[in-house]
């Protein structure tokens, strides 16, 4: 009988009895290396016996499994792992499908153990680089089996970590072999996706612990680290076409296991996402959030908060033009979800005052401030010239107030009516998201920061009722004006410094286009600041934004002409709170006079003319003996508004608590300056919201009174300003792109908008008749004259007949031939 078993034996094909040699007698003392040296020279020697050797060797392996021989099946995989190394030959595609049907039996058993030694051979089978390419291979299962291995739950935790850390090795493995084979199973495809990033996800949140940078040296025993080491790995392998079957899933993740409140791990696994994706494929991230945004505009404000609030950290990773191109579109959606809210924070307040509705109410409050912090992250990474368009276009969408002017003997005041309690909040929230812009805007010319379409609106929203938009307003020009950080100084209700030097300004010689773009808008400008001034509703912070601004203005163009001007205004204001017709409470009227005095401080130590300053010093000191309401630091007490400063008339207050417009205009001609156009007081007109260009007929100074009085024996004064083509050609230019009308054309427009509106239906058509017909007979009266020519073509009358009398022929004109030089 055992010759007969040699005899069976010997009949075996050779390279059967190689793969029966290298397994022991007992499977503990291991793979017999010198019989399996020999089965591997074989199988390189005879590239076409690979397929049988694996097919025999699976065969082995398959019956070792149901035996539960564990030791025997560890020898096998042993062998397959030597073999699939050592041999590179093109029949190895028929031995990886032998090798694939050893790992799929061994990751179907229950036994923990197996399932690991099948990973581990897979994985190591994904390292090898094949020279052919395999057109019918299939990783479906494998991509299932590991991801199902991802989430384990065994109750003995170092079994489930093993498993865990096996499963990620698997998908990494699968990613590894297919991502770089466009012949292989696409891998992007959604069906595996959706398996193996919420694989990644569901470890990392597993060991979530607030780490920024969790790429630690022990990756391989931590499955938490090893899903994030996975994670970083797909997107670097992602192109631009692919990313979006990453970030899919992802989002889907977040929004099925209701991971965005608290946000922590979403921005964890974005900045994962941020810092491993290529940096010129940066901009798709913010964008796909952006459209998930989109899509939960409907949910609730904790959930787009926490959306919001990972977008803001995304963008911050995002380098310069990172924004992608359609940058327009990006600040559009953010806008509109935030005129969204605005629109659901105003109902829940209009509606009753419940517990619930009140926690929306605040929730909107911190989406909508959430928006506003993006926008100004979004705004930070784009060059300047898109800051300004970013401005104008929020500004497009901030609703302009209705403003309307009366004219009154009693009450000269504009009035600012709003059609809807909703336009204020929307007003501010757009604003301050404009406010966040223009904090990362560098200006560098003020023509080029503010164009007419943007410094208009602005304007205008300066003197809306509300006190807390005209702050918001004034915050912007102090950004947008000041180009030397002197906003921090200048910004504080304090006492007057009799040194100004202590407060560290930085003042620079104003550009050529700023001085044009100043004589251009300045009468605009000031116009506003007057208006705004003289505010009832106005607290203590809009007096000290206001000098803010008139300071910036001082500092930054401070040149003559413009210098004139501002104490033109200021002068006007005093003037005002020192009327007894004005209608301003006494505590604005005070805060106008502390005002005034601050700033003509500033003006005298700034320009050094000792006169000047002598003369603010004397009435300040005036002021600090028995007037102290009537300087800084400014106090409005809004429940005792007409109490304050009643001890003092300020109808009718001393000269000297008061500048003396005598005493500056010589201060200001003594030394050197051009004075002349204080004699014309500032006169604000309320019926004209925008004055005209700066650049009028008044700037051009020309001393008549001493060119009277100038002989041949004397010398002639030589005027400062002399009346040429080019001050001509500047002040057509400059009207013309005011584009004001005159009085007469914007009086006419005036009675044809009244007459629409109160007219009726019959009496717009019979007027529409009557001018008809005057034109039809004008018209007609035209074609008579050009029709009934008394001359002929040659220019002399004809005769027919000579003995007739002279007769004129008419000839239409359009009958007439002319000679061929006379025409085209």
């Amino acid at each position: 009988m055992p010759g007969c078993c040699t005899c069976l034996s010997a009949c075996k094909p050779r390279w059967k009895r190689l793969v029966d040699n290298i397994f022991p007698t007992e499977s503990e003392d291991g793979l017999v290396r010198s019989n399996m040296a020999k089965l591997t020279f074989y199988a390189v020697s005879h590239n076409e016996k690979l397929d049988r050797i694996g097919g025999y060797l699976s065969k082995r392996l398959d019956r070792d499994v149901y035996r539960q021989r564990v030791g025997y099946v560890f020898i096998a995989m042993q062998a397959l792992d030597e073999l699939l190394l050592a041999c590179h030959a093109q029949s190895l595609n028929l031995f990886v499908e032998s090798f694939l049907k050893m790992v799929h039996k061994l990751l179907e058993s229950n036994n923990t153990d197996l399932q690991i030694l099948g990973t581990n051979s897979f994985v190591k089978f994904s390292n090898i680089e094949e020279d052919t390419p395999s057109y019918h291979r299939r990783y479906d299962f494998f991509i299932s089996k590991f991801s199902s291995m991802c989430h384990n739950n065994s109750e003995n935790m170092e079994t489930r970590r093993k498993i865990r850390l096996a499963g990620l090795k698997g998908l990494q493995g699968v990613v590894r072999k297919t991502v770089s084979d466009d012949l292989q199973v696409n891998i992007w495809d959604k069906t595996h996706m959706d398996k193996i990033i919420p694989s990644f996800l569901f470890n990392m949140h597993e060991g979530f612990d607030m780490r920024d940078s969790p790429v630690q040296e022990q990756a391989e025993g931590k499955p938490e680290v090893l899903a994030e080491t996975c994670l970083r790995d797909v997107m670097r392998r992602a192109a631009y076409a692919n990313i979006h079957a990453v970030l899919k899933p992802v989002l889907r993740h977040l929004d099925l296991h209701e991971m965005w409140v608290p946000n922590d791990f979403a921005i964890k696994a974005f900045k994962v996402i941020m810092y491993s994706i290529q940096s010129q494929y940066r901009y798709v991230t913010p964008h796909f959030l952006l459209l998930h945004l989109d899509e939960n505009m409907k949910n609730t404000p904790q959930i787009k908060r926490s959306m919001v609030g990972v977008l803001k950290e995304t963008v911050a990773i995002a380098a310069d033009g990172a924004v992608g191109p359609s940058v327009l579109e990006i600040f559009n959606s953010l806008l509109r979800h935030l005129r969204s809210s605005v629109d659901q924070r105003l109902s829940n307040q209009n509606g009753e005052q419940r517990s619930s509705q009140m926690m929306m109410y605040s929730e909107e409050m911190l989406f909508e401030e959430g928006i506003i912090d993006t926008i100004g992250v979004f705004a930070s990474i784009l060059p300047d010239y898109q800051k300004i368009e970013i401005m104008m276009f929020i500004m497009g969408k901030v609703p302009l107030p209705n403003r309307r002017s009366i004219r009154e003997e009693d009450d000269n005041d504009t009035v600012v009516e709003m059609n809807e309690e909703g336009d204020i909040l929307l007003q501010n929230r757009l604003l301050k998201s404009l406010l966040e812009v223009a904090n990362q805007y560098s200006t560098v010319s003020l023509a080029t920061t503010f164009p007419a379409s943007f410094l208009q609106p602005l304007l205008n929203m300066s003197i809306v009722r509300s006190s807390e938009i005209r702050l918001v307003v004034q915050e912007i020009f102090h950004t947008l004006l000041d180009r030397h950080s002197n906003t921090k100084k200048l910004h504080r209700n304090c006492e007057i410094s009799k040194d100004i030097t202590e407060v560290g300004l930085t003042v620079e010689k104003a550009s050529r286009q700023d001085i044009l773009f100043m004589r251009k808008n300045g009468a605009d400008i000031q116009w506003h600041i007057y208006e705004n001034l003289t505010r009832p509703q106005n607290s203590t912070e809009n007096f000290v934004a206001l000098y803010c601004t008139l300071a910036l203005l001082v500092v930054e163009l401070g040149i003559e002409d413009i210098l004139v001007d501002l104490i033109r205004l200021s002068l006007a204001l005093q003037s005002l709170a020192s009327d007894s017709e004005s209608k301003l409470p006494s505590a604005h009227k005070c805060a106008l006079h502390a005002t005034i005095g601050r700033y003509f401080n500033l003006i005298g130590q700034l320009t050094a003319i000792p006169a000047l300053c002598q003369h603010v010093w004397t009435v300040i000191e005036a002021r600090q003996k028995s007037a102290p309401e009537l300087l800084p630091p400014i106090n409005i007490q809004t429940s005792n508004k007409q109490t304050l400063g009643s001890s003092l008339n300020l109808d009718n207050l001393p000269e000297e608590y008061l500048f003396s417009y005598e005493v500056i205009t010589e201060a200001l001609s003594s030394s050197g300056l051009d004075a002349s156009r204080l004699a014309m007081p500032y006169v604000h007109e309320h019926n004209e919201p925008r004055p005209h260009s700066a650049a009028d007929l008044g700037s051009i100074h020309i001393d008549l009174a001493e060119s009277a009085q100038s002989s041949p024996t004397a010398a002639r004064k030589q005027m400062q300003e002399q009346i040429t083509f080019e001050s001509l050609k500047r002040i057509l230019i400059s009207n013309a792109i005011d584009g004001n009308e005159p009085e007469d054309d914007r009086d006419k427009r005036l009675d044809i908008l009244h007459s629409f509106q109160n007219s009726t239906l019959e009496e717009l058509a019979s007027a529409a008749e009557q001018k008809n017909e005057r034109w039809q007979k004008k018209l007609n009266e035209i074609l008579d004259m050009v029709i009934n020519t008394p001359v002929t073509p040659a220019g002399s009358p004809t005769r027919p007949d000579p003995t007739a009398p002279l007769q004129l022929q008419s000839v239409p004109t359009y009958e007439m031939k002319f000679p061929e030089l006379c025409v085209f």
